[in-house]
């Protein structure tokens, strides 16, 4: 048997972390029709940890991708994991062998040691600090959406902003030293024009893997991500555009979507948390604070051009007998997660993060009425407004359970804003309830003049008469305001009595600062 350590093609990136444990993830080295196994090592204070380097399969099926997972971990310290993709003999490519039976066929994986510490560390060496176990005040993190491809000469410009956010994980201190990052969306665009264009749409393995190394594998974007611990969840981009569960009901579509989703989990999904099973949607916790990832794409129940609203479901099916509790929709789960968190961490913020934005809606989703007739647009947005059911069922658990402090944490318009929502009962007023949105604009989309206008949006529900009837005694409102159309990402930094969103260009300068006063 013959073997060959060779640095992964792509990554590593460093996953989900906590205070105890880390997930690396590689793909391995392109070596046709042979196997790939990884190897990864620990290391701390620049010294080999005795014991934890360990073998892990790098499927073909998964596009040689695989995460090796290190736990027993100390909390808030420093960590180097080397990795390597070795090449094993292969037999019969369609003759499945257990990973057992693999690796009792290979050293034990110490012997390694020495051939990964050679092995470049720009294509082989990831960084990390495990978080915090201490429940603190302080708290801070990146998140940002959107990464366009670039065109022709203009596609080292779509890596540029991801050099600043580096630097943001390096110069913090204290309480504003970002411990993670959030990518909302849109991380790749299979379909660089529109989904009726032919052109530079993804619809093949290939096509999907180049989009993946193209982004994941650019100089900025890939020191990144093996630096600090990211989360992920997908938008429309990593299918099609405004991308409908209804769309599945067309063969070409259906295999589209088959296509474009095995890539997502291969790509994206398998190094973050995975407490729902195979759902998209996870949660996770970093001092305390406790965070919600939505899959509002695959499980997004409409049709295009659908017209009716009261059947749309961006969170799936709700569900349909309460009796009958085995078969609960994602805003089921949702729901209850807040309840749960608001019992267990108090007043503390609840972020959930929806690649749609929650508010502020589009100017032209507002409901009006002209000689005598009421024009309803909602049905032809992407966002929540035109999925009213679960925006209600969501917000009647939050005035009903008196959830504190959620915090929506959104993407997708290529306008970053902060918005601050109130609840006003009929009798009461105003009640003492508070949630926000933060939205962040894109990381690179080079064509503002297309979409993401300020003016766009409803900067005052009051006044621009686009209040939501959450139970027939309580209407939401809301105010957005700091607006920002150009490339940007947004550090949110949490107190103890205040979130501050601090938006920062693509050349890292600081452009906004948004103080949002907690309950």
């Amino acid at each position: 048997m013959s073997n060959l350590l060779r640095p992964p093609s792509l990554g590593p990136i460093v996953g989900h972390t906590t205070d105890s444990s880390a997930r690396i993830w590689i793909r391995g080295a392109d070596v046709g029709d042979s196997r790939t196994v990884g190897i990864a090592a620990l290391y701390e204070k620049n010294k080999y940890i005795n014991g934890s380097a360990s073998y892990f399969r790098l499927h073909r099926e998964y596009d040689r991708t695989g995460i090796a997972d290190f736990e027993n971990l100390k909390a808030d310290t420093k960590y180097t994991v080397r990795t390597g993709s070795l090449t094993i003999d292969s037999t019969d490519m369609d003759v499945h062998v257990s990973d057992i039976n693999i690796f009792d066929r290979l050293p034990k994986p110490d012997v390694w040691v020495a051939d990964l510490e050679v092995l470049p560390p720009a294509e082989s060496a990831a960084n990390f600090t495990t978080f915090s176990n201490q429940t603190g005040d302080a708290m801070s993190f990146i998140f940002g959406s959107c990464r366009y491809p670039g065109i022709l000469w203009k596609k080292k410009r779509a890596d540029v902003i991801f050099d600043p956010i580096y630097e943001r994980f390096q110069k913090g201190t204290g309480g504003k030293q970002p411990r993670f990052m959030i990518m909302v969306g849109d991380q790749i665009y299979a379909d660089m024009f529109n989904k009726s264009i032919p052109i530079g749409l993804a619809d093949t393995e290939e096509e999907f893997r180049d989009r993946y190394i193209t982004a994941f594998g650019s100089r900025n974007m890939r020191r990144l991500l093996r630096s600090v611990p990211h989360y992920m969840i997908l938008d429309d981009h990593e299918i099609e555009d405004n991308w409908v569960r209804g769309r599945i009901k067309k063969r070409e579509k259906r295999m589209l979507f088959t296509i474009a989703i095995s890539a997502y989990m291969s790509y994206q999904w398998c190094h973050c948390p995975r407490n729902f099973a195979k759902r998209l949607y996870y949660s996770f916790e970093c001092s305390g604070y406790p965070f919600f990832v939505t899959d509002g794409r695959t499980q997004r129940i409409r049709d295009d051009d659908d017209k009716v609203l009261e059947d749309n479901h961006m969170l799936g099916y709700p569900l349909k007998d309460k009796n009958n509790p085995n078969y609960k929709g994602q805003i089921d789960i949702l729901c209850e997660w807040l309840v749960e968190q608001q019992k267990s961490v108090g007043n503390r913020p609840k972020f959930i993060v929806s690649a749609s934005v929650f508010v502020p809606n589009n100017v032209d989703t507002i409901v009006k009425k002209r000689k005598g007739k009421t024009i309803d647009n909602r049905w032809k947005d992407d966002s929540w407004a035109a999925f009213p059911e679960t925006r209600k069922q969501l917000l009647k658990t939050i005035v009903e359970k008196n959830v504190q402090n959620v915090v929506f944490l959104s993407g997708d318009i290529h306008c970053s804003n902060v918005a601050e929502m109130s609840f006003h009962h009929k009798q009461k007023g105003r009640l003492p309830l508070k949630a926000f949105s933060i939205t962040s604009s894109a990381l690179y989309w080079p064509f503002p003049f297309a979409d993401g206008e300020p003016n766009d949006y409803v900067h005052d529900s009051k006044k621009e008469d686009d209040g939501f009837d959450i139970n027939g005694d309580v209407t939401l409102h809301y105010k957005a305001r700091d607006f920002e159309q150009d490339d940007n990402f947004i550090q949110v930094n949490i107190g103890p009595t205040t979130i501050m969103a601090e938006t920062f260009n693509k050349k890292g300068e600081s452009i906004k600062k948004s103080n949002l006063k907690l309950a």
